[in-house]
């Protein structure tokens, strides 16, 4: 079982680096062969959630036309725990890049994936990505660092 779990995390690291390599080169179809079709995003944007298919597809595009020229993102401290059929990972994420107007944008991310074995690959059915908020002001935090 052991053995089972290590070479599952290590699969999933790999799937890990295949997004990763997809939003750098701004590849949709790459992203979007790590997530399951029905996968819900619990992401920065609006709305609340969204889904998979053609919306999910539609997000990607618009993330990638916030940005010109090449898209900067690495995970870190990326921790997995698989068990049997589900898994699931966290990390902090940083994206930066140079915005349409010219400027540079960076942020850190917070990212939780559940990823589910199916028809033998392992795929991201649901993920949260958030930012911390000051309950005072309600102003999203972009600029902490780990």
């Amino acid at each position: 079982m052991a053995q089972d779990r290590t070479t599952d995390e290590a699969t999933i690291r790999g799937r890990v680096d295949a997004l990763l390599r997809a939003i750098r080169d701004r590849d949709v179809d790459g992203v979007m062969s790590v997530f399951a079709a029905d996968v819900v995003s619990f992401d920065l944007g609006p709305p609340l959630s969204h889904g998979g298919g053609e919306v999910f597809r539609t997000h990607w595009r618009a993330l990638f036309d916030a940005y010109r020229g090449q898209i900067e993102y690495d995970v870190r401290d990326l921790a997995l725990a698989a068990d049997g059929e589900l898994a699931f990972s966290r990390s902090l994420n940083r994206m930066a890049g140079v915005a349409p107007d010219g400027q540079r944008a960076e942020r850190w991310l917070r990212w939780t994936a559940c990823w589910r074995r199916i028809g033998g690959d392992w795929l991201i059915v649901h993920e949260h990505v958030s930012v911390p908020v000051d309950l005072r002001t309600g102003r999203a935090l972009t600029d902490l660092r780990p």
